[in-house]
């Protein structure tokens, strides 16, 4: 007898199944109840908000503001967020546990629309962006006049990417007792740029409170340049300080994350990791020229009654080219004509 004859088959080979059917088959009940889901979420309508101070690993310092005050809790992402993701100055709803308390664990259910947003990538030809801050107000560009040496073209990098991102620039230069910054400034002298300049034995920390106070500032610069020094001097914070290898004169990385840290006199600082490129292939040409348009000086007088800031992208090229806002206007424009078509942007001046 076949194995299929002593399972009660009719002994037709062709089907040996014969004597069965769909109701002798057992379905396996559904292990997660048989109501169907729904695609139906939460509103969240009453959850309490935050601000992202720090993100490490998946996990986020979350600022809440209620009754006990302030106080910073741990959060994670929620899966309906899906790919969504959430930086260091994002304004978040909450839900969970956002008492702050040893092991206690909030979700962030929802990302407030962003007003500026910061982004690098890895170079200029590399479409996939990464999203370093939201909400920012200003950038404080920190860089040395010397040790290590500063580079014109990478404050230019820095100059595009806050004007894409609607910040305003200032140029802070560290380490003025080893070198005189004038020649360098000089390249900038077209631009309308708050500049603020210090020594090892002088920290200028009276003018830094007066641009800081009640503003959101994210702070840039090479590895080295005493950017961490700056911040813990304005903040009180301990964060690690690096030094320049005398071999390459370039810095140590000091600083893993983006972090949010409150300056002594009001505003908040976010010190970012220290970098030695900074790509802007996310960078839109045009708000690029109108930016710079618009922080240029002298002012020029509009043509046909339209503003420089608010004309033709061929038309602020051909003014500038034109020497209207001197040499240093026609360095600066054509330094950052070449980061732009470098990364494969159209060329307004080309046209």
């Amino acid at each position: 007898m076949s194995w299929w004859d002593d399972a009660g088959s009719d002994g037709d080979e062709d089907e040996p199944y014969g004597q069965y059917d769909e109701s002798s088959v057992r379905v396996r009940p559904n292990p997660k109840g048989n109501r169907p889901r729904t695609k139906t979420r939460p509103a969240y309508e009453d959850a309490p908000s935050g601000w992202v101070t720090n993100v490490d690993r998946g996990r986020f310092g979350v600022l809440v503001t209620d009754e006990d005050g302030e106080h910073v809790i741990t959060a994670t992402k929620a899966r309906e967020l899906g790919r969504k993701s959430v930086v260091t100055g994002d304004h978040v709803s909450l839900t969970g546990d956002v008492s702050g308390d040893e092991g206690s664990l909030a979700r962030i259910v929802r990302v407030a629309e962003r007003t500026t947003l910061l982004r690098r990538s890895a170079d200029d030809s590399d479409e996939v962006e990464r999203v370093i801050v939201a909400n920012a107000d200003q950038m404080l560009i920190v860089v040395a006049a010397a040790d290590p040496e500063p580079r014109t073209r990478l404050i230019d990098r820095y100059l595009v990417a806050a004007f894409d991102a609607g910040l305003d620039p200032i140029l802070c230069i560290t380490k003025t007792d080893l070198a005189d910054p004038t020649a360098f400034l000089a390249h900038f002298a077209c631009l309308d740029l708050r500049i603020v300049t210090s020594r090892a034995d002088d920290f200028p920390l009276e003018d830094l409170h007066e641009l800081l106070d009640g503003k959101v500032t994210v702070t840039v610069g090479h590895s080295g340049v005493g950017k961490s020094t700056l911040v813990n001097a304005l903040t009180g914070s301990t964060r690690a300080i690096g030094v320049v290898n005398s071999v390459t004169g370039r810095g140590r990385h000091t600083s893993s994350s983006s972090v949010a840290l409150r300056v002594h006199d009001g505003g908040w600082i976010i010190d970012t990791p220290g970098v030695r490129s900074f790509g802007l292939g996310h960078v839109q040409p045009e708000n690029v020229f109108r930016a710079f348009a618009s922080h240029a000086i002298p002012v020029l007088p509009p043509r046909d009654d339209i503003p420089l800031p608010q004309a033709h992208d061929w038309e602020i090229v051909d003014r500038v080219a034109a020497g209207e806002l001197g040499p240093t206007g026609i360095e600066r424009l054509d330094s950052f004509r070449a980061l732009l078509t470098g990364m494969g942007a159209h060329d307004p001046g080309s046209d």
